[in-house]
């Protein structure tokens, strides 16, 4: 079997019910292997055979459940980009506009109903007004709340409104016409406020795709021509000019320019970038121009793929989240033989419909998505992706932290660590005789070297004779002197030999400098450690993560000098199958496992983790593929923060669940005890949804 994964559109979603009832119709359609609605993307992402499933199939499904699929794509064209950005902004504000009117509407609706329960007016009014007006009033006003319920019910589906209309329908029935239409006009408000909510689910997403760039200035000849970002093809060159958004990414080919690469990695000081510098869309050229060749387009380019993990962040829900899907399959049933036992008991219709009226699903659907969707859009802006609300669950219950090496806890680049001059030399002297020997060497070493010299401004000299001896080092003739630069095992004195072989045990990387066969000093190279590393890890055990272990495929020497200096413990000469099978024994121990890495070679373990964390946007494209947390920025102080993201995120979720599931239980103790008339209960119904806004909005301010 051909499986295809697609995604398609969906129109009409505004609560995590609609997302269950969509992907429900989907997943009934013969050939579709998977299926995943997101209600913050609006669309679901299908896995199917297409040789037995087709989109018009698909269409009518969701038809069927009472949504619909677009026959447009939806992306956005090029001939209205910055309209359509503006109509959105306005679209925003004007709801906003409308939500703080129709919350004062509320307030006083419910204001007058509580005073006119307490003096007797409702009863007043309805005393007064025939009741085949109030009934014909409440089928009116209630019309499409009924439509919506027959229509769920034709396809076996049972609606939070289902409840709350047979609410109406009982106090109808009893002559409460009032109250049914004061119950009409909560349920309306719940809608409201549900919509309001799922907007603010949206906002991150919106926010991050209007900072893509819609068009691009492509050279043609000797001509630039502007076109559609969507044209746009890999190896063609795009000009960027001052304060223009740079479309692709790509390779620097002419030009300088200051880059703000805030909307990449999430660090505000703009960089500088010249020719063979490699730059990302959506960032922003701010001074100088430059021509980019490009290397990705679209939704290939690093600012697409945060945009396709944030939008499908949504599918991958974690244990709670779908513990909570599971409760709102059963919620309603249970709601409604409360309700029938309610009536059989105390033969109150009243209380029976106050019952149906109070009892609300959609908190309790929306308690994780929504605080989920916060952080990780929240994160997303500050350089951290996350793929998926499980893995802010997993990593908030995290106890075992492993640690890569080379380019993770360490710059990945060697770098000259000691100089010890001998023979009447100094170091400054030894330094820059070094570097005129190696100015002409292409070795990594040769060129730490060099970056030490310069970064002391010391003078090189002109060398004659260069010869680099493989397996020994490099000689050359500098004012007529015989230098050579070797390795620590041509010492011969044993003071010199005892001062490399403890540097050596250090981990670091020696060599001598002679000058006609007499060593004039000693080198020492190593790898160096990131900066804020040990601050990280101690923020880290803070946290409650004690068992932190360095895996790596250096020597022991090094591996121990580092552990030691950072405290850890450490396995070395490790192969990529080592790591995995580290990894596994931890996890058969019952460990929750985090592993952090950048290569190729940290792929398989990024993957096997509990959760992987991929570092740095100059970290390999496998490993950010494999990991299933993706640091944007080399910051290191930037992990023991997505810890805390996870741990504040699952404190608010279980806030949000336990709130929900109290608030519940009270409002439908009291409505059966008689205590809760139906009229305040259609209030009290849509409080939790506001509760469950307010305390996931927090996370969207994170610090």
């Amino acid at each position: 079997m051909n499986l295809q994964r697609i995604e398609v559109p969906v129109s009409g979603m505004d609560c995590a019910e609609c997302t269950q009832h969509v992907q429900q119709a989907i997943a009934a359609l013969p050939g579709v292997e998977q299926v995943d609605v997101l209600l913050a993307s609006e669309k679901a992402i299908i896995t199917l055979d297409p040789a037995r499933v087709t989109i018009p199939m698909i269409r009518q499904a969701v038809a069927g459940a009472g949504y619909s699929v677009p026959t447009e794509d939806g992306r956005r064209t090029t001939d209205n980009p910055p309209d359509s950005v503006v109509r959105r902004s306005s679209s925003v504000e004007f709801s906003n506009r409308l939500g703080i009117l129709l919350l004062a509407v509320f307030g006083a609706v419910l204001l007058i109903v509580l005073a006119g329960e307490w003096l007797g007016w409702i009863q007043a009014i309805t005393s007064r007004v025939p009741y085949i007006i109030g009934a014909i009033l409440v089928l009116l006003a209630g019309a499409p709340v009924f439509r919506q319920v027959i229509r769920a019910a034709r396809h076996k589906q049972i609606l939070s409104h289902t409840l709350m209309s047979l609410g109406v329908l009982a106090a109808l029935a009893v002559g409460q016409w009032l109250t049914a239409l004061i119950v009409l006009f909560f349920i309306y408000v719940g809608e409201y406020v549900e919509s309001f909510t799922t907007e603010r689910a949206r906002g991150a997403l919106r926010d991050l795709q209007a900072l893509t760039p819609q068009t691009a200035r492509v050279e043609r000849g000797e001509a630039e021509i502007e076109l559609p970002i969507e044209q746009v093809r890999v190896g063609q060159v795009v000009v960027v000019r001052p304060g223009e958004k740079i479309p692709v990414d790509g390779e620097v080919i002419a030009g300088h320019a200051t880059v703000n690469q805030a909307t990449i990695t999430g660090e505000a000081m703009p960089v500088e970038v010249s020719t063979g510098s490699f730059v990302y869309a959506a960032t922003l050229a701010q001074l100088g121009s430059i021509r980019v060749r490009a290397a990705h387009v679209g939704q290939d380019t690093t600012y697409g793929h945060v945009i396709q993990l944030v939008e499908q962040a949504e599918a991958n829900r974690g244990d709670v989240q779908r513990m909570a899907d599971r409760f709102s399959g059963y919620y309603l049933p249970i709601v409604l033989a409360f309700a029938a036992l309610t009536f059989l008991v105390r033969r109150d219709p009243l209380a029976t419909a106050a019952v149906l009226v109070v009892a609300c699903s959609c908190s309790i659907a929306l308690a994780t998505p929504i605080a989920m969707l916060a952080s990780i859009g929240a994160a997303a802006r500050r350089g951290i992706l996350v793929k998926g609300g499980k893995w802010l669950e997993t990593l908030a219950r995290a106890d075992t932290l492993l640690l890569d090496k080379t380019g993770t806890l360490t710059l990945g680049e060697p770098r000259v660590t000691d100089v010890i001059a001998l023979n009447g030399l100094n170091e400054d002297e030894l330094l820059s005789l070094a570097a005129s020997v190696e100015r002409d060497s292409e070795h990594p070493l040769a060129r730490a070297i060099r970056d030490a010299a310069d970064a002391k401004n010391l003078p090189l000299e002109r060398v004659e004779e260069f010869q680099a001896v493989p397996g020994l080092g490099v000689r050359a003739r500098v004012q007529g002197q015989r230098i050579e630069i070797t390795n620590a095992r041509s010492l011969n004195d044993i003071t010199f030999a005892a001062q490399a072989t403890a540097l050596e045990a250090q981990g670091k990387t020696v060599f001598a400098v002679k000058c006609e066969n007499e060593t004039v000093g000693i080198l020492a190279a190593s790898d160096t450690l990131r900066p804020a590393v040990p601050e990280a890890l101690n923020q880290l055990r803070a946290l409650g993560i004690n068992h932190i272990e360095l895996l790596t495929g250096d020597n022991q020497g090094a591996a121990s000098s580092l552990a030691q200096t950072l405290g850890i413990a450490f396995r070395a000469n490790l192969l990529p199958e080592d790591k995995i099978r580290i990894v596994r024994e931890l996890q058969a121990q019952g460990k929750r496992v985090i592993m952090v890495g950048d290569g190729v070679n940290d792929a398989p373990a990024l993957a096997q983790a509990d959760v992987g964390i991929a570092m740095g946007v100059a970290g390999t494209a496998v490993a950010a593929e494999a990991a299933h947390i993706t640091l944007l920025r080399e910051d290191w102080l930037l992990v023991p923060e997505v810890f805390r993201i996870a741990r504040r995120t699952m404190r608010v979720v279980k806030m949000n669940l336990g709130f929900t599931a109290v608030y519940n239980i009270v409002g439908l103790s009291l409505a059966a005890l008689g205590i809760l008339p139906p009229v305040f209960a259609a209030a009290a119904q849509s409080l939790p949804d506001i509760g469950v806004l307010v305390n996931s909005s927090r996370l969207l301010k994170q610090k």
